[in-house]
């Protein structure tokens, strides 16, 4: 396997600020976190379709502002009162929310208080249980993220075959990239498929074994034409 021999040793995914790669289906929604540190309270919504980002540059944002992570399906059962500074609720549009998310909203007024929230969907499209959650969901501001674009799916399979010790060719990541679903999920998959074949077949991550696997998993990795 020449200059692909690997160690059999993943890296953990990292989320730091530096490893988001911006682009032009990003920057404004990145420009827009990165400049907001909620020091004066209110919310913001995250928004965009999955493996966008959104995990990323919300716990980026997290760690730089000292955030509390709150999930949204166990809300109702966390003690807010408790909470203190600035705090990120993750997955925001997956559960109807009632009168706990209508306290935290609350909360996040206060100065040093700021709330950010994350979902696939704009705010204006949430289920809420009170009625009186529609108008502020609908006020909240929104800084959305596209699908990734090339230069960002390509970043990011570097990233995961690096994460993998694999230094990919540059003709296989030019083969990948107009090829698979233009999402990190897709992204995540193939590489792992690629690994898992040369490792069990002997070769080296290449062109030729992406074509195979993609062959063999149209359906799961390939873009539809």
């Amino acid at each position: 396997m020449g200059d692909q021999l690997r160690l059999k040793l993943e890296h953990p995914a990292s989320f730091s600020r530096d490893g988001f790669i911006v682009s032009s289906s990003n920057r404004d929604a990145a420009a827009t976190v990165d400049g907001w540190s909620g020091e004066i309270g209110g919310a913001l919504a995250l928004i965009g379709p999955p493996g966008s980002g959104k995990t990323h540059l919300a716990s980026a944002w997290a760690a730089r502002t000292g955030a509390v992570v709150l999930q949204a399906d166990g809300l109702a059962d966390t003690p807010l009162d408790r909470v203190a500074g600035p705090m990120l609720l993750d997955g925001a549009d997956v559960v109807a929310h009632g009168e706990a998310f209508f306290h935290l909203l609350n909360k996040a007024t206060r100065p040093g208080s700021a709330l950010l929230l994350t979902g696939r969907t704009p705010p204006t499209a949430w289920p809420v249980q009170v009625q009186d959650l529609r108008s502020r969901l609908n006020a909240l501001p929104v800084a959305q993220l596209l699908e990734p674009d090339d230069a960002i799916l390509s970043g990011v399979l570097v990233k995961l075959f690096l994460e993998r010790s694999i230094r990919p060719p540059q003709d296989l990541l030019a083969y990948l990239v107009r090829r698979i679903q233009r999402s990190v999920p897709a992204a995540q998959g193939v590489v792992a498929a690629l690994d898992e074949a040369a490792a069990a077949e002997h070769r080296a991550v290449s062109r030729s074994l992406a074509r195979e696997i993609l062959k063999d998993e149209q359906d799961e990795f390939e873009r539809e034409d």
